[in-house]
């Protein structure tokens, strides 16, 4: 297997986060992935709960709540491999 050199990384200096952003990423980086998976089958569970009980409109709402929670899931995953901001990161 040929081993290559990974593709070099345009940073721009004039996008940087901000001091909102940092403070979120750094207090979420702190949950493990799994958190969210499990918040998703929550929802899910819940909705299901709900919509046999004949609560159709709160089951539709707690069942949206899945995505969002697997999306949430998948940006901490990407924070906490590649950092929030590349540009404090560099060596």
């Amino acid at each position: 297997m040929i081993k290559t050199a990974p593709a070099p990384v345009t940073v721009r200096e004039d996008h940087s986060e901000g001091f909102l952003a940092k403070s979120i990423e750094e207090q979420t980086a702190k949950l493990p992935s799994d958190t969210f998976l499990w918040l998703a089958l929550g929802s899910i569970a819940t909705s299901l709960t709900l919509k046999i009980t004949g609560r159709d409109k709160d089951a539709l709402f707690v069942g949206q709540w899945a995505p969002t929670f697997l999306l949430l899931g998948v940006y901490n995953k990407l924070v906490k491999q590649l950092g929030s901001d590349r540009t404090e990161n560099r060596f």
